[in-house]
């Protein structure tokens, strides 16, 4: 863990309503919480910088508040600069991980929303490390505030927001869920929740219950197997919640919501990648209510597992699409900036040791 003092509260864990009512005890009108919101979303580096506040209340907030939750500790850039990995420190000496690709019509972050994850896959560097604790929903939307600033100095917006990062999100639902609608607010990133992923493990009555949020976002299953044995030993959670109670929630969710389900398969050489995988997983999933990312897998340092060869996992993508389904293959980015996720803090973890 990397040693912080932090004594002031960060503005953006303030809700709305606790930011004007701060501001009217200083005889401040209720306008300032939106211009103090707008600068947030374009990225100010300080209080002072917000020049259409009274200097008085700019000197008040400084003394108050930090801008951030977060403290970047340490970057790593990869792809000629489209792809960058930031590690932040939190509260409490905690680090996470955030990634922000560059596509040539959209930006994505992929954010975290735990510090290590309790699930446990073997294939996974932030498995492997030590669970800290859940996020808070500001610190969530920091990731995205801090890296819309950056962008923006680039000429550039954050348009997608992926919870793909570092913990399972549905094992921290209610900040994750205040983070999405904090993300989507007009206020300040206005990113539409369509344009957020929010993944899983599979927790079965976590994704029933977001189902009912009224958020149109995209669910993301991490499935990598599709039977019970295989799943149980890359995904331990699928012993508690097996892939039978697994698919059928997140039937109900594409249905109840409208919205098809992505299915993730980080492809490992000779464990999940053979023919009989993608028969059983075109008998798995319904090709109405489904599509399947192939994501090949980004090597982990002293892993028994290897990646796929480009020819086998065209071959893989070919046999899954010839049983109905809708197939891509991510385009895989960072291997140089430690983009697995985990990978960047686990680097710094051993230096530290």
């Amino acid at each position: 863990m990397v040693s912080t003092v932090q004594l002031l509260p960060p503005i953006t864990s303030l809700a709305a309503e606790q930011l004007q009512e701060w501001l009217s005890r200083r005889g401040q009108p209720a306008f300032r919480a939106r211009q103090l919101r707008a600068w947030l979303a374009r990225g100010a580096g300080s209080f002072e910088e917000m020049h259409d506040l009274p200097a008085g209340l700019r000197s008040e907030l400084a003394g108050a508040f930090r801008l951030s939750s977060l403290e970047p500790v340490l970057e790593s850039v990869a792809d000629r600069g489209l792809t960058t990995k930031l590690l932040y420190g939190l509260d409490g000496g905690y680090t996470v991980e955030a990634v922000t690709m560059r596509y040539p019509r959209r930006t994505t972050l992929c954010i975290s929303s735990q510090v290590g994850c309790p699930i446990g896959c073997p294939f996974c560097a932030t498995g492997q490390g030590p669970f800290g604790r859940g996020l808070r929903a500001h610190e969530i939307l920091d990731q995205a505030l801090d890296a819309a600033r950056r962008l923006s100095a680039e000429g550039r917006r954050l348009s997608h927001v992926v919870f793909m990062g570092m913990g399972e999100p549905m094992a921290n639902y209610s900040a994750v869920v205040e983070s999405v609608r904090l993300i989507a607010e007009e206020e300040l990133l206005g990113i539409s929740p369509r344009r957020i992923v929010v993944s899983t493990a599979g927790l079965v009555p976590r994704i029933a219950q977001l189902a009912t949020e009224k958020l149109s976002v995209t669910l993301a299953i991490s499935l990598h197997a599709a039977r019970d044995e295989l799943r149980d030993e890359l995904v331990p959670i699928n012993r508690r919640y097996p892939l039978a109670e697994l698919i059928a929630a997140s039937g109900d969710f594409a249905r109840q919501t409208r919205r098809r389900v992505s299915y993730e398969w980080v492809v490992l050489a000779g464990v999940n990648d053979s023919d009989r995988d993608a028969d059983e997983l075109g008998r798995l999933l319904d090709p109405y209510l489904s599509h399947v990312n192939l994501i090949p897998w980004n090597p982990v340092e002293d892993s028994p597992f290897q990646g796929p060869t480009p020819d086998s996992l065209a071959r893989f993508a070919k046999r899954i699409q010839e049983r109905g389904l809708n197939v891509t293959v991510r385009d895989t980015r960072g291997r140089e900036a430690d983009a697995a996720c985990g990978q960047l803090r686990a680097r710094v973890q051993k230096a530290t040791a």
